[in-house]
């Protein structure tokens, strides 16, 4: 038997407390340890398994929301193939207004009436599934009518306002034409007359504004053709009044005709052979 103080017995001392406190470290095992670490993640989930619980919920939602519109419009497709097929199919015996009309001798496809000249299908069902009051379509129809007639309106007016614009166009344009052939009608009279006037030695026309103004005249002559010009004008002829007097003018003071270019011997040959007074009589 060993005593106390020997060596063997402090070194079994040494190793039961080794023992000791290996077990006491087993119980009360490190936050850092792999074991720790590994039954925590396994006991409270982090963040990326909220996120996942999430989406699979919210692809649930989404999931019964388009069956449920999916149900919804197979009910409504069902409902108008069932609707259909109940107006393409004729009424049968079983039906109480068709059992009376065969009481009174109606058969099947004959017309109504006593002479058989009524209709012989049903008046047709006008199914209406949308949600506006009755009278709505006519009103949308009425609407879109009235407009369209404002625009037909509208158009129409434009185009009478174009037509009359462009019928007032060719009007001045006419009247232009004929104001620039008077002018040059009355040039050619006062040509003629002036060469009429010579020839018989009158030195002065009978109105100032029987011959052509010369092109080139003295501070004088103007000066006094200016005078006599005001004095006439104050009449305030037209070219067409111009033109009517002085034709008379050479008809009867030189049996001259400008529109047929001729000057007769006497009034009577003036009288058969010219057509008449005025261009229009030559046309």
């Amino acid at each position: 038997m060993r005593s106390a103080g020997s060596p063997g017995a402090g070194q079994n001392r040494g190793t039961r407390y080794y023992h000791h406190m290996k077990l006491n470290m087993a119980e009360e095992e490190d936050y850092m340890s792999d074991s720790f670490i590994n039954v925590q993640e396994d006991v409270r989930p982090g963040l990326p398994m909220l996120r996942q619980i999430r989406e699979a919920r919210r692809k649930e939602e989404k999931q019964q929301e388009a069956n449920l519109k999916n149900r919804q419009k197979s009910l409504k497709e069902e409902e108008q193939e069932r609707r259909d097929i109940g107006l393409k199919n004729a009424l049968g015996s079983e039906n109480k207004g068709f059992a009376l009309l065969q009481k009174m001798g109606y058969k099947s496809g004959q017309a109504l009436g006593r002479s058989g000249d009524g209709i012989v299908e049903p008046i047709p069902l006008n199914v209406k599934t949308g949600k506006s009051g009755i009278g709505h379509e006519a009103l949308l129809k009425r609407k879109a009518e009235e407009k369209l007639e404002s625009y037909r309106r509208k158009i129409h007016l434009k185009n009478q306002a174009e037509e009359k614009a462009a019928e007032q166009f060719r009007m001045r344009l006419k009247n232009k034409q004929d104001e620039m052939k008077l002018e040059g009608d009355l040039r050619r009279s006062q040509r003629a007359c002036q060469q009429l006037d010579t020839q018989k030695n009158i030195q002065v026309p009978r109105e100032a504004w029987y011959w052509l103004r010369p092109e080139e005249e003295t501070e004088e002559e103007k000066e006094e053709k200016e005078q006599d010009e005001d004095e006439y004008e104050s009449d305030d002829l037209t070219v067409l009044e111009k033109l009517q007097i002085l034709t008379n003018y050479l008809r009867e003071e030189h049996l001259y005709c400008i529109w047929c270019g001729t000057a007769y011997e006497d009034k009577e040959d003036l009288s058969s052979n010219c057509p008449g007074p005025t261009s229009a009589d030559h046309d």
